[in-house]
């Protein structure tokens, strides 16, 4: 089994993307693992009492779930306080694991290779040119810019590329950077002690490169000093010939104040986004992580799973691991359509006593940017009347609510007039890629709500 500091890395991870950003930060991140002992318990320290209630009440589960996608077996979570946690290590005698992160020779998850990477109608075109410039880097396709929604595989691409090229070409020197990272390496150099050796230093670091990737470059709107540096240290290497490399939730074109000669060489090389994967291609992910986590399921399961789940591959897979960890509590070996109903019907119920209609028609607003008198009221001009029938679909799907109820949180409008707008929403969900993209990201909203 992989070190304690190294499970929990990766199990936190995967909570981050499964709580909500403030739960994080105030109750997960502050956990410590302490060991996994014989009996398969896995003994963590919680930052305070209070802390160690609120993990027991709201987390313990989803805490559960990770670590068993991690270590692909059961592990019973155990939650010290501080006082417990030092009584603990005295009887034990267990060495207080290192906060530390030890410096890996592989920055790349070795699991993410082109070899398990489903490939699809959604995604063939962006593979391809993925698997081209692993294979000739800064020969074509410079720079590469890929983009796409949150969980459709632009990570794992990256991470390929970086574990194809340490294995073919392990002379060239690569660098794989969140650009969060990138923008604190250079304001540290910035206000250094030192400042012009340190900048100096950061040049070297950035510029001294066969290979350059870099992920969430859309962040870079709004950092005029942090353009102007990446501007230079993109031209230096692609006038040198050697490759970048980019991901971006967005196009270029859709990068707000991103200044047009940046603009313009991200637009020098190829552009292309991966789209959400069709139902065929949702069964081969499932079938592909089943091989590669050894989770045994019936046809059915995976069916059903792919018909239900669209909207990204991480919740694609983390919805089958969910599923398998509840059949091995309960002693199976093979997951089927009972665990599937049960995990179905927790996350819809969990929605519904978590979300209002209120709640609901506010998250449309905020996501088209629009008020919510305007969207309850009277107006027809077209930017106020598809966000009114996406809020009416959404109500109506999540909450169940009558179709006279919904008519009187929009005006007063009547039961024909909402059905029409629920049943349009509905039909368009089934061909328009615009429709399934707006929906699916204002659903992801609402979970973090």
């Amino acid at each position: 089994m992989q070190d304690i500091s190294s499970i929990w890395q990766q199990v936190l991870e995967k909570l981050e993307l499964r709580v909500s950003s403030v739960s994080y930060m105030l109750w997960i991140k502050t956990i410590k693992p302490i060991e996994i002992d014989e009996s398969d318990n896995f003994i963590v320290a919680a930052s305070s009492v209070s802390a160690k209630n609120q993990i027991l009440r709201n987390f313990i589960d989803k805490i559960g779930e990770c670590c068993f996608e991690v270590v692909n077996k059961p592990l019973k979570i155990v939650v010290l306080d501080p006082n417990e946690e030092i009584e603990y290590l005295k009887n034990n005698k267990v060495e207080e694991t290192k906060t530390e992160a030890k410096p890996e020779k592989n920055p790349f998850v070795e699991k993410f290779t082109f070899d398990n990477f489903v490939v699809g109608k959604s995604n063939q075109f962006v593979y391809a040119a993925a698997r081209t410039v692993a294979e000739h880097p800064g020969k074509r396709y410079n720079p590469l810019f890929i983009y796409g929604g949150v969980g459709l595989g632009k990570t794992h691409l990256l991470h390929a590329i970086g574990n194809y090229i340490r294995e073919h070409s392990p002379e060239l020197k690569l660098q794989y950077v969140p650009f969060e990272n990138f923008t604190n390496d250079y304001i540290s150099s910035l206000y250094s002690p030192t400042k012009t050796k340190s900048i100096m230093e950061f040049r070297g670091k950035y510029r001294n490169l066969d290979v350059l990737m870099v992920d969430d470059i859309q962040l870079i709107s709004n950092k005029k000093e942090t353009q102007e540096e990446f501007f230079h240290t993109f031209n230096e290497l692609i006038l040198a010939n050697k490759q970048v490399i980019l991901c971006s939730d967005r196009p270029p074109k859709e990068i707000s104040t991103l200044e047009d000669r940046l603009r313009s060489r991200f637009a020098s090389g190829l552009i292309h986004d991966i789209q959400k994967p069709d139902i065929e291609t949702r069964i081969a992910i499932l079938h592909k992580k089943s091989q590669l986590e050894k989770y045994y399921a019936e046809d059915e399961v995976i069916n059903y799973i792919a018909e239900h789940v669209d909207t990204s591959v991480r919740e694609l897979e983390g919805k089958l691991s969910e599923v398998y960890f509840l059949a091995t509590l309960s002693g199976k070996k093979v997951a089927t359509m009972a665990e599937v109903e049960d995990v179905f019907s927790n996350n819809m119920e969990e929605m519904k006593n978590e979300l209002t209609p209120d709640k609901i028609i506010t998250v449309v607003c905020d996501y088209f940017n629009t008020s919510y008198q305007d969207i309850t009221g009277k107006k027809k001009n077209k930017e106020i009347v598809e966000p009114r029938m996406i809020a009416i679909y959404l109500i109506s799907e999540i909450l169940d609510l009558p179709l006279v109820s919904i008519g009187k949180l929009f005006g007063g409008r009547d039961h024909t007039t909402i059905m029409h707008s629920r049943d349009k929403i509905g039909e368009e969900l089934k061909v328009n890629k615009k429709t399934q993209t707006l929906v699916n990201e204002i659903k992801n909203m609402l979970k973090s709500v």
